[in-house]
């Protein structure tokens, strides 16, 4: 009788520590992000954003007990720093995964260490194509829409609209900057549209006084400006451009990040009615509950509206636990990459009757894009004008039907 005790009690030890050890199971994520400067809200929104998308994972439970660990460093938006703070993630804090980032030229530094330490990197803001088409590397995916996918849509905006010849572009001296342009006049061509290129300008990323690429801008007359900048960028080069009356003379035309509720909510009475714009988050598009229940979480929260970078942290941490679910583990990083591939992960940007999904080919998560015009809206304080008379584009006519790879690969040689 002893023995059996012996044995019944022996078997209890061994089933707690067993689920001891499975509740104790901890999986490192490595952020990165700016947590200061132009780009600080970014990093900011991507914290309060990744806590609620922890809450949700943890509540819905992983497999043998696990739970998700993110750490936090400002990687100052300068390559080589965030190359050092993601080889000691690595090495020293042990991190399944990469993650996050905002600026593309720290994200194809990231990727190289990703690449060369097997570890995946998901990118949850950062926009230039190159990460998922002649930079593509295996361990990488990413979970907001490309410059690629934005200006496709521009492009079929454009043609649409019609009644203009003439245009001209600004953005920032990098890689997010230059594919932009690039890929819109491909876009451009591919639908067969005919214009006039009468301006490029190329002011360097941060830049404080933009009145000269103004006054050059409203001499070389364009019928359409398209602008390629994103965050603080955009904000100070609207109210620049305002006070020079250029709106009054030219459209204006932001298929990328103009729209985003950070710009509208930094300029308030500021922004100017009538500018074309998208955002790869829109606060008041779609009218889902998913995304009304994101958007109310994160004000809940925060206190603020979510910047739309706020939702790219929320799909990586959600798109993390559902590789996880599907593999059964964290420690094999091979069949994470496979469960990654194809993914279809429904998100707060998600319009009914479509769930984004992962290209397996290029790692490139396939999105609807909505593109709108500002008009008067103070339903979303402090900002006073939102996008509205939305545009929407279906997203598989823009990822991955066209050979933009090759045509990549053959341009930049």
């Amino acid at each position: 009788m002893s023995r059996k005790i012996s044995k019944l009690c022996l078997m209890f030890f061994l089933i707690i520590f067993a689920t001891q050890s499975f509740a104790e199971q901890v999986v490192k994520i490595g952020a990165l992000y700016p947590m200061s400067g132009r780009g600080g809200l970014y990093g900011k929104d991507s914290e309060v954003a990744i806590k609620i998308a922890l809450d949700e994972v943890h509540k819905k439970g992983l497999p043998k007990g696990i739970k998700l660990d993110v750490i936090i460093t400002d990687d100052q938006s300068k390559p080589d720093y965030a190359v050092s703070v993601a080889k000691r993630y690595i090495t020293e804090e042990k991190v399944k995964f990469l993650f996050g980032v905002v600026s593309s030229a720290v994200a194809l530094a990231v990727t190289e260490v990703s690449k060369n330490n097997k570890i995946i990197f998901v990118g949850t803001d950062h926009a230039a194509t190159d990460l998922t088409a002649q930079k593509f590397q295996p361990y990488y995916f990413r979970v907001s829409n490309n410059t690629f996918q934005s200006m496709m849509a521009g492009a079929m905006y454009l043609k649409e609209m019609g009644g203009w010849k003439k245009i001209a572009y600004i953005g920032p001296d990098y890689a997010y900057g230059r594919d932009q342009w690039m890929e819109l006049k491909y876009a451009l061509d591919k639908l067969g549209v005919k214009y006039e290129v009468v301006g490029e300008y190329w002011p360097k990323l941060y830049e404080p006084d933009y009145t000269s690429y103004i006054t050059a801008i409203i001499n070389a007359k364009p019928d359409i400006l398209v602008s390629g900048f994103w965050g603080g960028d955009t904000v100070a080069f609207i109210k620049q451009a305002k006070a020079y009356g250029l709106f009054s003379k030219m459209k204006y035309f932001h298929p990328d990040a103009g729209g985003n509720y950070e710009v509208m909510s930094a300029l308030g009475k500021e922004m100017p009615e009538g500018l074309i714009m998208s955002a790869r988050h829109h606060v008041n598009w779609p009218d889902t509950p998913e995304n009304r229940a994101f958007v109310e979480k994160f004000y809940k929260q925060a206190g603020r509206y979510p910047s739309y970078a706020a939702e790219g942290a929320y799909a990586g941490i959600h798109f993390i636990a559902e590789a996880i679910r599907k593999v059964g583990n964290a420690d094999d990083t091979e069949a994470l990459v496979k469960a990654m591939e194809g993914m279809k992960l429904k998100l707060p940007e998600d319009p009914d009757g479509f769930t984004s999904y992962i290209d397996p080919k290029t790692h490139q998560i396939v999105q609807v894009q909505a593109i709108g015009v500002t008009e008067k809206n103070n339903k979303f304080p402090p900002a006073e004008v939102m996008l509205g008379k939305f545009k929407v584009y279906d997203a598989s006519k823009l990822w991955p039907d066209f050979d933009y790879i090759d045509y990549l690969k053959k341009t930049k040689k």
